[in-house]
């Protein structure tokens, strides 16, 4: 059995979905983002729920240099009404029709795991957006338990 399982066609749906982006850099710590982040669900009368999702994106600049997009995604039990800036709340993100693979392993190999997407989506001639959404599903000494999803490309 193959240790990486693609799935052509998967829908990412989240609820109650706290939403915040982050400016890599090497000073940014995303443990203390985080954080933030369940304390403001919490101190808004709710409760973080699900693991942790991690977005990723490239956008191209007016000057044609490419900038990563990094946003956390944290769900909570609850609807949090007019969410404070930097975070923004989505009632439900549903993302459909993606690539997906549940990757386990040892983190340094989760590159492994984008690149099955993608070089499947290259040999079967499938446009991607170029985004992503990493589920940390689960973290035991040197496991690391993820979902990706990559969204196909669809002429509109």
């Amino acid at each position: 059995m193959s240790k990486l399982e693609l799935s052509h066609s998967k829908t990412l749906k989240l609820t109650n979905v706290l939403t915040y982006e982050v400016t890599p850099s090497p000073e940014t710590k995303l443990d203390l983002e985080i954080l933030k982040m369940d304390n403001y669900i919490k101190s808004k009368g709710s409760q973080p729920i699900g693991p942790l999702i991690q977005y990723t994106a490239p956008q191209t600049n007016s000057d044609g240099t490419i900038r990563i997009i990094v946003k956390l995604l944290r769900q909570s039990n609850s609807y949090i009404q007019n969410a404070d800036s930097p975070y923004t709340m989505s009632l439900v993100l549903r993302i459909k029709d993606c690539m997906y693979v549940r990757f386990i392993g040892e983190e340094s190999n989760l590159q492994f795991a984008y690149s099955k997407i993608t070089l499947t989506a290259y040999e079967e001639d499938i446009a991607l957006i170029g985004d992503s959404y990493t589920i940390f599903v689960d973290r035991a000494e040197d496991t690391l338990t993820a979902d990706i999803f990559m969204e196909k490309k669809h002429d509109s």
